[in-house]
């Protein structure tokens, strides 16, 4: 996925906002508040948008669904 990722897991920046599927927000642990600021600065930001890197996966999350916001850029290839 292109994803930039700039912070590497900081929540320093929202380069890694995702929407997750309906059927998977809920099985998510809630987002902290420093997440929900990021978030704020996000662009196209859903009622089930987060930053991935805040996202542990874990078996229970196999096969969970995202989506990259469309007006998201990838600025790794320039």
């Amino acid at each position: 996925m292109p994803l930039e990722g700039t912070c590497e897991g900081q929540m320093a920046c929202s380069t890694c906002h995702v929407i997750v599927a309906r059927e998977w927000f809920a099985k998510l642990p809630a987002a902290v508040e420093e997440e929900e600021d990021m978030l704020d600065l996000a662009a196209d930001v859903q009622a089930t948008s987060r930053l991935s890197c805040q996202i542990l996966l874990t078996p229970e999350l196999d096969g969970i669904e995202v989506s990259i916001p469309s007006d998201s850029n990838d600025a790794q290839g320039f």
